[in-house]
């Protein structure tokens, strides 16, 4: 058997207005911006992608799953600017073929700077799918796909999620395919492991998410017959074909004239009709309830799903990520005591600055071939996100009552 795994990521981060080295207000985010781009993915991709979720569950009599990860920044922003997504999104998981994953609420990278903040995050995030839809997420994803054997005995030991959701990458599979349930290293049996680990299989995954509109890929156009084709010849090499993107795929990365809705609603048809009853959909709760892990999969740095390195670098790694990182985090201990002390407002903001990418959009490995980084950057350079989020932070600095380092700094951005 065959089982595909649909699993999205639902992500808007609050973008910073242009925050000059003489501004002097605690209104750092660009609402403007925000709602606009939120209403434009909304109607290009939230709003008809869902309805097409919706629809294939009940056309196939709940036999299509599928599953998000949706972002606490994510989900303040549908619910300000488009709450029928959120009806749309919470009428899915009422049909229970749909399970919503947990991780951080506000994206960010805390499991690299403080595992307090991100207890607190993931708390947090808990919280917000309960209230919202009713449900406790039980399978974790770390910002990104971020992940490393620490981060699953962490998880492991917090005791609220049964699996963790990270990449398949080839140097540390080897001749393995990511196509099965894997296990962190650890004591005892494979299938007693406190966490159990799903892998991404990225060729498949990015043959939706990144060539399927590509005019020059060798496989251009892809339907929905020939990917099932693919699918199914996991059968005697996995069970399992974990297709993890971003959920933008649909309609805003590829717009609705690529044919990318005709190909989602006739993909469930075609995946059962390719070997009749040797492949499926599942989520990822049922596949651990399906399938047993068969090896250990051991991850001692840290890995994500980001470009070809599929390590950290989108993040971490140059001096002004590096920097802009460690004083933000710096900040914690100060901003919860002015927080506890009176501020409502300035944990929240602070929070909303450890969103991943204020730092992402700062990574200047590719910006000059115009990749995938420079996309979804709102800022010209690296060095304009990098002054105007440090111009942001000076600002909160003040109001924690933390001195601020003077630094060279353009007037404005």
């Amino acid at each position: 058997m065959a089982s595909v795994c649909f699993y999205f990521e639902l992500h808007q981060p609050w973008r910073l207005r242009r925050y000059s080295v003489f501004s002097n207000d605690p209104f750092y985010f660009d609402n403007e911006a925000n709602e606009k781009i939120m209403r434009k993915v909304a109607d290009k991709c939230y709003r008809p992608a869902t309805q097409k979720m919706l629809d294939l569950v009940r056309r196939h009599d709940r036999r299509f799953r599928c599953a998000y990860s949706i972002t606490g920044t994510a989900l303040e922003q549908l619910q300000m600017w488009a709450p029928d997504v959120v009806d749309t999104l919470r009428e899915l998981v009422d049909t229970g073929a749909c399970e919503l994953i947990g991780e951080t609420s506000h994206h960010s990278l805390s499991f690299l700077f403080s595992r307090a903040e991100f207890d607190a995050q993931v708390d947090r995030h808990q919280r917000r799918m309960q209230e919202v839809f009713g449900v406790t997420p039980r399978i974790f994803r770390n910002t990104e796909l971020i992940y490393s054997n620490a981060l699953a005995e962490h998880i492991g030991r917090r005791g609220q999620h049964k699996a963790i959701i990270c990449e398949g990458v080839d140097r540390l599979l080897g001749f393995r395919s990511p196509n099965y349930i894997y296990a962190p290293p650890g004591d005892g049996e494979l299938a007693e492991r406190p966490v159990k680990l799903l892998l991404k299989n990225y060729r498949l995954s990015d043959d939706i998410a990144f060539r399927f509109s590509n005019r020059g890929w060798k496989e251009w156009p892809l339907s929905a017959e020939k990917f099932a084709g693919w699918v199914n010849q996991i059968n005697g090499d996995g069970y399992c074909c974990n297709l993890f993107m971003d959920y933008e795929t649909f309609g805003e990365h590829q717009w609705a004239d690529t044919g990318i809705f005709e190909f989602l609603d006739a993909l469930p048809g075609a995946i059962y009709d390719t070997n009749h009853g040797h492949n499926n959909f599942l989520t990822p709760s049922q596949l651990l309830d399906c399938y047993e892990p068969v090896g250990e999969y051991d991850v001692p740095d840290w890995i994500s799903w980001a470009d070809s390195e599929r390590d950290l670098s989108a993040w971490l790694g140059n001096p002004i990520q590096d920097g802009a990182a460690a004083e933000l985090y710096a900040l914690e201990g100060p901003v919860k005591a002015r927080h506890a002390a009176g501020d409502p407002y300035i944990l929240e903001d602070w929070r909303k600055l450890t969103t991943s990418d204020h730092l992402y959009y700062m990574c200047t490995k590719y910006w000059s071939d115009g990749d995938v980084h420079k996309y979804f950057s709102p800022y010209d350079s690296p060095y304009d996100a990098y002054i105007n989020f440090m111009n942001v932070l000076d600002h909160l600095k003040s109001r924690a009552g933390v001195q601020s380092h003077a630094r060279p700094r353009a007037g404005t951005t």
